[in-house]
């Protein structure tokens, strides 16, 4: 069992922030992703937790037990670094039992669990090679089983997929997926590529210059961010942000006027008039035949066959959006197209914050 809270951690460099007082609760069992772009301070709290670097100002409990002053050694921890470190001159079943040799085990458990270990992550035929003669994704395997050999109770996993090419990471992540299920520990793993943040995590805690953003699972910080910063980082395309302009008369997107029934219920106006951002997803624009209620017109800049969609480019007044599209439905540049968002996917958004305000 191992529960993590961070209690209003702070890390300075200098003058620079790159952690902010973060409050952040990580559940028993739970794959926790932490994710970011580069500089938000996500790989930061990662050794904070590890105590690879002292905390400013902050407690960190594991289990209730205040760990912040204790060394690495003593945390119950183990981590799997992006660089793999594996080292060059023991074979891979001594790079394995490494964490199993410093606490001295007897020979044959750390036979017992490398063996195990190695044949979860399906290496069990390179235990007498070393480093130098398997692939980056073999080591990628040896420095998770080396990990996970020594049972710790919170496993820190600092981008280890970074240095794989493609299809490599795609097999990778559903093999550590499968792996983590297995060992029912809790994982705390930081990324900046979010397709592995949806893809992996129970929860995931979007970082910005120090700061936590959202904390929430996969889909709803997929489908509700908490911001249109949020919105544009996590998704392939990206949201699209249209201004718009709500009064009495209803909404203004560009030169159509939508209807007020559009807005949820509960949406509270600050005013007559209000200027606010709609966010909404590429997947969810539909393409309809001619006019109708609540449409959006549209002229098609790009087409880009992905394969299993379309995705066109297409320009609404002086904006631009992406929209998906079936594959077999052939649009060609420069045509006209009308555009309907579908109403329970729209977020709505202050056009001054960026903040969701539904």
């Amino acid at each position: 069992m191992a529960e993590i809270h961070i209690n209003e951690v702070k890390k300075t460099f200098g003058k620079v922030v790159a952690v902010s007082n973060i409050e952040l609760t990580i559940h028993d069992h739970e794959f926790m992703v932490l994710l970011g772009p580069s500089g938000c301070g996500k790989t930061t709290l990662l050794r904070c937790l590890a105590g690879l670097e002292d905390v400013d100002s902050g407690r960190i409990f594991i289990n209730k037990e205040d760990i912040t002053e204790y060394p690495p050694r003593s945390r119950h921890i183990s981590m799997v670094f992006q660089s793999y470190a594996v080292f060059p001159h023991l074979n891979i079943f001594e790079n394995i039992a490494f964490g199993l040799r410093m606490q001295h085990l007897p020979n044959s458990e750390i036979k017992k669990r490398v063996e195990s270990s190695a044949e979860m992550l399906q290496i069990e035929n390179l235990l007498d090679r070393y480093p130098a003669q398997i692939s980056g994704g073999q080591r990628q395997r040896v420095a998770v089983a080396r990990a996970i050999t020594v049972q710790a109770e919170v496993l820190l996993m600092d981008e280890p997929l970074s240095n794989l090419d493609a299809l490599l990471r795609l097999e990778m992540r559903a093999e550590l997926k499968r792996l983590i299920k297995e060992l029912q520990t809790t994982v705390v793993y930081v990324t900046h590529d979010q397709v592995e943040a949806l893809g992996l995590g129970d929860r995931i805690a979007v970082m910005k210059n120090g700061n936590l953003l959202q904390v929430d699972a996969p889909l709803i910080i997929y489908d509700h961010p908490a911001n249109a910063f949020i919105g544009g980082f996590i998704g392939n395309p990206p949201m699209n942000f249209l201004p718009a302009v709500i009064d009495d008369r209803g909404i203004h997107v560009e030169e159509t006027t939508l209807t007020l029934d559009l807005l949820p219920k509960g949406f509270k106006r600050s005013g007559s008039t209000q200027n606010i951002k709609i966010g909404i997803r590429a997947e969810n624009i539909k393409i309809l035949p001619s006019s109708e209620k609540n449409a959006l017109k549209g002229k098609i800049l790009v087409v880009e066959p992905l394969g299993s969609t379309n995705l066109l480019t297409v320009i609404v007044g002086n904006e631009r959006i992406k929209v998906n599209t079936h594959p077999d439905e052939i649009y060609l540049t420069g045509g006209e197209i009308w555009l309907q968002m579908a109403s329970n996917k729209i977020n709505w958004m202050d056009a001054e914050t960026g903040n969701t305000l539904a």
